[in-house]
């Protein structure tokens, strides 16, 4: 596999092309406008010539001496291979002056009394290629008889200067693409520094080293963006990673629990024999731990799959007067023990998978009568705004502090310390409410309200 081009060797490359391309272009512009200018001077040159000739027969200069000194004509051509040639209708040419013996094509004279014109000027080519301009005219003279003056130009001086023209845009073409490539190089390697001291802070990042944050000192402006996106990514990955390390070390502290508790157990009934009874209750005590540790592993599979379970959402129109009833009835038999009243009001429709929205409201509900005042009430309610609808679940109880807010749907976390220990809960129910809502892109926020009193609210999209 062949070494990709590096940005800078790239750069400078397509940067010196389109210089040379563009100095190319500029180069043959000047080149056909010199050309055409060359041609305009030339056509000039042969209508004035011919002109200056059709005066000067016309103005009674005897004919006899135009035969007698040919010379004299010669002499004003200024090119030795320029051709002159005069001669009266019908008869041979009395002056012919034609060095290269170049054939011209029959072509109509200007008639008497017409002026010359730059459209009155011919083009054809000699043997060699090389440009002939040429015009042709007739003049009277003053005893009636009617003269062809033929004038032309071989523009063998022109070509050549034109071919060394060039010769010389094509050498500053190809001095200007290497001079180019070399500054450029120069150039775009200085102005690529910011980038290559980027990537070198970028490479001494690992995950014991997830603080460390690119600066922005010096950095051009382009880069500045990127920067602040690449720290803000690292901000985001650093704050996964801790979680990470945390969930790991609560998850094994969870797990440590109930399988030291089993441990325990079975150490205690073989230390000694134990009556059928005695065994019978040790089972028991253990199914309850593993059926706490079977919770457990179901709750962390359902937070594993849930970033990823979005396209298997049965979303469906819910009514919530039927929905919040179904989760109050169900939880009537343990709020009574705690001597709760659960109170439900509330109506219309939400848009959501029923068995998500009734496992996150159990939660709520459940957590609101395990953590509220005895003989208080918990209340579920609901309420529609524009762009959403909220179920609310109050309960009276001990104020969460604020500190501890924004943490009480980290996995593992419990805002009473007391439960830590033992119990039914394993730190997973807000959590798993949280990644509800995150599938339904909704959310879930708590709040303390007056006279001791918290509110969990669940924050569904109207559509």
């Amino acid at each position: 596999m062949s070494k990709p081009f590096s940005l800078i060797l790239r750069s400078t490359l397509l940067f010196a092309l389109i210089a040379a391309l563009v100095v190319s272009c500029v180069g043959f512009y000047l080149y056909y406008s010199m050309e055409k200018e060359m041609i305009r001077r030339a056509d000039y040159q042969v209508a004035g010539r011919v002109q200056y000739f059709r005066q000067l027969l016309g103005n009674d200069f005897p004919l006899t001496q135009l035969s007698h000194n040919p010379g004299l004509f010669e002499n004003m051509l200024g090119n030795e291979r320029d051709i002159l040639r005069f001669r009266l209708l019908g008869q041979a040419p009395i002056i012919n002056v034609n060095p290269g013996h170049i054939v011209l094509p029959e072509v109509a004279a200007v008639p008497v009394g017409q002026t010359l014109t730059l459209q009155s000027v011919h083009h054809v080519l000699a043997e060699d290629d090389t440009p002939v301009r040429f015009a042709l005219a007739d003049v009277r003279m003053k005893d009636g008889q009617t003269v062809e003056i033929l004038a032309g130009h071989f523009m063998a001086g022109e070509t050549k200067m034109l071919d060394a023209f060039r010769w010389e845009i094509i050498a500053s073409v190809l001095l200007a693409y290497v001079l180019i490539a070399g500054l450029g190089y120069v150039v775009i390697r200085r102005g690529l520094r910011p980038l290559q001291k980027m990537a070198n802070e970028a490479a001494k990042i690992h995950p014991t080293s997830l603080s460390t944050r690119l600066s922005e000192e010096g950095a051009p402006l382009e880069l500045q963006q990127l920067i602040v996106s690449f720290n803000a990514m690292l901000d985001r990955l650093s704050d996964g990673y801790q979680r990470l390390n945390q969930f790991s070390a609560d998850l094994a502290h969870e797990i440590r629990t109930p399988v030291g508790a089993l441990m325990g157990h079975c150490q205690v009934a073989l230390y000694q024999t134990r009556t059928t009874e005695e065994y019978e209750t040790l089972l028991a005590n253990n199914m309850g731990e593993l059926e706490r540790i079977s919770r457990m592993v179901e709750n962390i599979l359902f937070l594993a799959r849930a970033s990823h379970a979005r396209s298997v959402l049965n979303i469906v129109p819910l009514s919530m007067e039927n929905e919040t009833l179904r989760v109050v009835d169900y939880f009537e038999g343990l709020a009574e023990e705690r001597g709760i009243r659960l109170a439900c009001e509330g109506e219309g429709v939400v848009f959501a998978d029923a068995l998500l929205f009734q496992r996150a409201l159990s939660n709520l509900v459940a957590n609101a009568i395990n953590y509220g005042d005895e003989n208080s009430e918990v209340k579920v309610w609901v309420e529609h705004q524009a762009q959403s609808s909220a179920v609310n679940v109050d309960n009276a109880g001990p104020a969460i502090p604020t500190d501890q807010i924004d943490k009480l749907f980290d996995r593992f976390y419990r805002a009473d310390p007391s439960r830590s220990e033992g119990g039914s809960s394993n730190g997973l129910g807000l959590a798993i409410v949280q990644a509800i809502m995150t599938l339904h892109r909704g959310s879930v926020s708590v709040s303390n309200l007056p006279q001791g009193r918290t509110r969990f609210t669940l924050t569904f999209p109207r559509a």
